[in-house]
């Protein structure tokens, strides 16, 4: 593939908008973090075009009034709740082994976002832990699946916010140098961009494609409720704001939704979009586009790396 890969929708386009007229009856969808905020949205256009979507949450009871909404909202009795606590291995692990059948989108939605310090039993900083290596455990376990379905695509939800910094593969989880909030959640984001650049490299024989996505900023989830909690947050997450490039959730989720199930961007891999198109270049002092060290694709071979090695030791 050459060029940068272009559709008809932009930012203001929402998830119905994007999956219109595209019938993915038969097709199976996993999305992580599927009781609120952009998951809650990303599930109910992929179930309304007729996918079975199993909703992946931490909180069961939420998900499951989350459920029975979907199945009220688009007739598809097809929405179905199963655990999965992304900062447990041992929970990724349980939820993978409980799937079965084949699987065509796996979108890796759920997230945390500049939590005060906190580190997972193995150590792990949980940012890291939980939007990365939760996620990679997930698609690595849940690969058999994805190469069954045929043409399985999975959606990385990332963040503008990887441009605050690259994987510091000498200190990822913060061992040494002074903890950041805002610089370990953009490590985190960048680490989910270049899973799905390795993600393609390695998978394209099975037929499976991986995209990551900067979603925008959304108001109405609670990404931010920890905001409240550290000092010098970013003015670009206040969500009070009058800035024209905030998005309500329906508009959110629609990169997410177009990267599942529109034939609009079928065999595309490897890439990173914004506002339902391909990203640029990130430009200094522009908060848009894609950081060159997010697609860098020695980084993402050794990240792969360093998660599966990470990975290992919580294996009996």
């Amino acid at each position: 593939m050459s060029g940068r890969i272009t559709t008809p929708f932009g930012a203001t386009s929402t998830a119905a908008e994007v999956i219109a007229g595209v019938d993915l009856s038969g097709h199976r969808a996993i999305v992580t973090g599927g009781s609120s905020g952009l998951g809650v949205e990303t599930a109910r256009a992929l179930a309304g075009a007729g996918a079975a979507v199993t909703l992946a949450v931490r909180d069961l009871a939420a998900g499951e009034r989350v459920a029975q909404d979907l199945i009220a909202t688009t007739g598809n009795r097809q929405v179905l709740v199963a655990p999965l606590d992304l900062s447990d291995q041992g929970s990724v692990a349980a939820f993978v082994s409980a799937w079965s059948e084949p699987l065509h989108m796996l979108v890796d939605n759920a997230g945390i976002m500049a939590t005060p310090l906190s580190r997972t039993p193995q150590g792990w900083e949980m940012q890291f832990a939980t939007n990365h290596l939760g996620h990679f455990a997930l698609a690595t376990g849940l690969h058999d699946a994805l190469a069954a379905a045929g043409g399985a695509r999975i959606v990385a939800v990332s963040s503008v916010g990887h441009i605050n910094g690259d994987v510091d593969f000498d200190d990822v989880n913060f061992d040494h140098r002074p903890y950041d909030p805002w610089l370990a959640y953009g490590q985190s984001k960048t680490a989910n961009i270049l899973f799905a650049v390795e993600a393609a490299k390695r998978w394209a024989a099975d037929g499976i494609t991986a995209n990551a996505l900067n979603p925008g900023r959304i108001t109405g989830t609670n990404l931010g409720r920890h905001i409240g909690d550290i000092v010098n947050a970013p003015a670009s997450f206040d969500p009070t704001s009058t800035d024209v490039s905030w998005k309500n959730i329906e508009q959110g989720a629609a990169t997410s939704v177009l990267l599942a199930g529109s034939p609009l961007v079928e065999g595309v891999t490897g890439r990173y979009f914004e506002d339902c198109n391909e990203a640029g270049p990130h430009q200094p002092g522009v908060r848009r586009g894609v950081a060159s060290y997010a697609l860098d694709p020695e980084a993402a071979a050794r990240l792969w790396q360093v998660s599966t090695d990470m990975i290992a030791t919580t294996i009996r």
